[in-house]
This record gives C-alpha cells, sequence and structure tokens, in this order.
C-alpha cells in the first residue's frame, strides 16, 4: 500500500517470485470510468473506489477461503479502504511503503506507461491516512531504501501467513 509511484508494483513482484505467491496488480481492476477520472487529473471519490475496493476483497476472500497466499498492489490509501480490503481480519498484512513527496515525486517524473499524472500525487498524500501500527496488521517499510532490502524484509514478516 502507498500513494502512487512508491513502488508497490516493483516490490510485490519481487516479493511474489521468492514466496511464489500469486500477484493482481490492483490498477487493472479499475473500472474504465475510474482510469478515465484519474487520467484526467481528476481525484477518486469514496463512491468511485467501493466497486473497485469490493473486487480486491473478493479476490482476497476467494485465496483465504482456498487456504492459500496472494499479493494485491493497492493504495489503500484510507483506513476505511483497508478494513473493506481485508475484513480487519489478522491474516490480511498490509505493506506499507511509506516516503514524503520530495521521495516519491521524481520517481513519478521517470515512468512512463502509467495513467496516473504527476499531479495527482498532491490528491493522494491529502486522502492518506497512515496506519495505526496498533491497530492494523502493517509492517512499514521506508521507500529509500533498496527493493531488494525491501523484499527480503517484506518476505521474513510476511511469510508468518503462510500456511
Amino acid at each position: 500500500m502507498g500513494v502512487s509511484g512508491c513502488g508497490k508494483s516493483t516490490l510485490a513482484q519481487l516479493i511474489a517470485e521468492r514466496m511464489a505467491w500469486p500477484l493482481i496488480e490492483g490498477d487493472d481492476l479499475h473500472p474504465p470510468a475510474n482510469i478515465a477520472r484519474m487520467s484526467n487529473g481528476i481525484p477518486l471519490t469514496d463512491t468511485d473506489r467501493m466497486p473497485w475496493l469490493d473486487l480486491i476483497a473478493g479476490r482476497i476472500q476467494s485465496w483465504r477461503d482456498a487456504g492459500q497466499c496472494g499479493i494485491v498492489t493497492c493504495s489503500s490509501l484510507k483506513r476505511s479502504y483497508r478494513r473493506q480490503i481485508g475484513g480487519d481480519s489478522a491474516d490480511v498484512c498490509f505493506v506499507y511503503l511509506k516516503g514524503s513527496r520530495e521521495d516519491i515525486m521524481p520517481r513519478l517524473y521517470q515512468r512512463t506507461g502509467h495513467f496516473m499524472p504527476v499531479a495527482m500525487l498532491d490528491s493522494q498524500f491529502a486522502t492518506l491516512e497512515e496506519p495505526d501500527m496498533h491497530e492494523e496488521v502493517v509492517m512499514v517499510l521506508d521507500v529509500n531504501a533498496p527493493q531488494e532490502h525491501l523484499a527480503e524484509r517484506a518476505c521474513a514478516h510476511l511469510a508468518q501467513f503462510s500456511l
């Protein structure tokens, strides 16, 4: 989880490869209307996000029902979104890639082929509710650390969820 450009997709791919878990790119589940809004610099509302979050929650629940683990990339910016996705379950862990606007902005300028314009970063930070370490199942990683180091730490933590 984290704002656009924090490295969710890159880290998720590394974790999926190391853990041999299935990976779903959350952006691929957005309906076309949401992608059009974001592509045009219009932030999504909670109402816009609800069907998308329901799809993500459904994929996670299907893994849980099958006794599997998996990874979904998703911004999960608000606590209510995380609750909708994971249902406050102790076996759904959010890996928060934490960084400042100054850390992430240069990454967005280097990124190509993504629908999210750089100008949307401010709205993402405005929406972000950082996880409560005491009430949510979450680990926090610093976006400035090397991806390989982040993957190592995440895999070590997530191994406890393997069945």
